[in-house]
This record gives structure tokens, C-alpha cells and sequence, in this order.
């Protein structure tokens, strides 16, 4: 197994903020990875609030020993093997996995859904994330949502009804609510479910502190919609200790460490009978794909990264009626790549 890679800095649109946090960029490390003249591709999204950097990834592959890497691929031995590494790092080796898994699609000739058997007929609509801003951005930000069909808006900034109501005022779009751990109090959060549910929210992702166990368990046995997990739930080990005080989780391959466990993730979620979302952070095609090929898996998708972007430097997955097209093509099925632009 060979491996290089780069840095990039991912450009988006507009500033992105949410609960505490703004950012106009995500530096990312792009990796690609070649094992008997196949190649497979990867990518850390490295948002800094999580605390991975470019310098933190780089240092993690140093202590990587590539010859662990051979085929037949055990996906659960390669991931025991990078968390004995370093027991954080979830980015870096989700672009590890990812790139492992676009090889064994190549190596299989088959594409990365067929592999862990998600229907392409079952692909959900996926979600374009609204973040907090000012009423007339945010307007102009839902008429840059073209062919999506859900709009995902951040919420938590005291400002909450005023936003809806912007986006109330050019579009009737079913809503995903994300609240970024932003609500304090459960009476004002319960009241402001009730609220959105009336103004046409589907669901709410993380509406307090991750570590508000019972407080979330409190909003999640009176909501009219499902109340998600996302900050409180990273890896799989973290599903059973927010098991009950939530319908669902929120999958992240840059949480979960890549492909192979976000899968594990959506089959215990599933056991547990919990909902499951797939999400993302800001990301290009290669980590959107990854994700597109467990979306049939999970009841809803957020996978926006390449919309929400101005410089993704390769095509962007296809839309149909706000769903994504999975194609018949081995590994992630990747198109428009260049990789002499980015890789020595």
C-alpha cells in the first residue's frame, strides 16, 4: 500500500455559522491511497471546533504502518488497528477508510452501496443546510437551494423564530432543525418544538448539551417530532449511553471514523429501534459519495458538502427530484477526478 497526500482548504459560499462558531472555510486533507495499481481516494474534513488539524492529521499517517492494509480487507481489524494508533483522530481515519473502501469496490468491481447492501431505489432526499444569518441572507441562501427538496436550518441563536420566519416568507420546504446544543432551557425548548412543528420542522437534531442526558430524554418524551443525537453520539460505543434519551442518531463519517462504522452505527441504532440521519461536515465529492453509499440505509440524509462550497474540485454527485443517483460504478464511483492536479 502506497499513500500521499495534500492539504486543501475548502472555500464555502457563505459564512457558516452555528450555535457559537463561525467559519468561511474547512481545511481538509485529501489523500489517495494505491495498492496493486488500483487507487482509492479519501478525505479528512477537519472543521476546527472538533480539534483536528492538517498538522494532527499529517502526524497520525506518519504512525501509520501501511502493511497492514491487505486484501482480503477486515475493515474491523484495520479500524481496532488505527484506534490503537491514537484513540481520537476520527477524521484522518474516515480518509483511511473511505480510501480503503473505494479499493475494495475497485478490487470487487462492485460500488461501495452494493457492498453493504443499500437499495438505491431507497434513497431518501437529502437536506441544504441554512446557517445562521441575518433574514435577508438567509433568504438569499434558500434561493440558492435549487433542486433540494428539505431545507436543514440551524437554529440556537436567540434568534430562532425570526429566522424560520425568513424562510417562511419564500418557501414552504419541509425542515430539518438543528440546534447545535443552543437551547438551555427544556420549557423554551419544548414550547419552540411545538412552534416549528406548527411552522412544518420534521425533526430536531441535538436541541441541548450533548452532556444533558436527561434533559434531551425530557424534550425527546414530549416532542411531537424526533429529537436526534449528534454531538452526543461520535462512535459506536456512544449509542448506548444516549440509548432512550433520543428517537435517533445523527451519523458523520468524520465522527465515526469512516465508512465501516458509520454501517455498525446504523445497524445498532437500527437493533435499538432508533431513526438514523446521515450527515456531513464541509466536504467534497469524495466524502459525499461515502456517505450517498449508506444514505439508503437511513431514514434521512443531509449531504450537502458540494452545494454548500465554492471550490470542490470535482463533479458534483447528481441530483434527481432532491435524491442523490447512486451509479453502477466499482468503489465510490468518483467522476471528473484530476488526480495530477492534486497528488505528486
Amino acid at each position: 500500500m502506497q499513500a500521499v497526500h495534500i492539504s486543501f482548504n475548502l472555500e464555502l459560499k457563505h459564512p457558516f455559522t452555528i450555535t457559537g462558531f463561525t467559519r468561511t472555510s474547512t481545511p481538509l486533507l485529501l489523500l489517495k491511497l494505491t495498492y496493486e495499481n488500483m487507487e482509492g481516494y479519501g478525505e479528512a474534513s477537519m472543521v476546527p471546533y472538533l480539534g483536528e488539524s492538517y498538522s494532527s492529521a499529517e502526524a497520525f499517517l506518519k504512525k501509520v504502518d501501511w502493511t497492514h492494509f491487505k486484501q482480503p480487507f477486515n475493515f474491523a481489524e484495520f479500524m481496532a488497528y488505527l484506534d490503537s494508533i491514537d484513540a481520537g483522530n476520527p477524521a484522518i481515519k474516515a480518509a483511511i477508510d473511505i480510501a480503503l473502501n473505494d479499493i475494495n469496490g475497485e478490487i470487487l468491481q462492485k460500488p461501495c452501496f452494493e457492498i453493504y447492501k443499500a437499495d438505491p431505489a431507497k434513497m431518501p432526499v437529502t437536506s441544504y443546510t441554512i446557517g445562521i444569518a441575518a433574514p435577508e441572507l438567509i433568504k438569499e441562501k434558500v434561493a440558492e437551494a435549487k433542486g433540494f427538496k428539505v431545507l436543514k436550518v440551524k437554529l440556537g441563536s436567540g434568534h430562532d423564530k425570526e429566522l424560520i420566519n425568513a424562510i417562511r416568507s419564500v418557501s414552504n420546504l419541509p425542515l430539518y432543525i438543528d440546534a447545535n446544543q443552543g437551547w438551555t432551557d427544556r420549557k423554551m425548548a419544548i414550547d419552540l418544538i411545538y412552534w416549528l412543528h406548527d411552522q412544518g420542522a420534521v425533526l430536531v437534531e441535538q436541541p441541548m448539551d450533548k452532556t444533558n442526558i436527561e434533559g434531551n430524554a425530557w424534550l425527546t418524551g414530549r416532542s411531537p417530532i424526533p429529537i436526534l443525537a449528534d454531538e452526543a453520539v461520535q462512535r459506536l460505543s456512544d449509542i448506548d449511553h444516549i440509548k432512550g434519551a433520543y428517537h435517533g442518531i445523527n451519523v458523520k463519517l468524520m465522527k465515526s471514523g469512516g465508512m465501516y462504522e458509520a454501517h455498525q452505527m446504523i445497524l445498532k441504532a437500527r437493533s435499538y429501534g432508533m431513526k438514523v440521519m446521515i450527515g456531513c461536515m464541509s466536504e467534497t465529492s469524495i466524502a459525499t459519495q461515502a456517505g450517498m453509499a449508506l444514505a439508503p440505509l437511513c431514514d434521512w440524509v443531509d449531504l450537502d458538502g458540494p452545494f454548500l462550497t465554492k471550490n470542490n474540485p470535482f463533479e458534483p454527485p447528481a441530483l434527481h427530484e432532491g435524491k442523490y443517483i447512486l451509479k453502477d460504478l466499482p468503489g465510490l464511483g468518483l467522476e471528473g477526478l484530476s488526480p495530477n492536479l492534486f497528488f505528486p
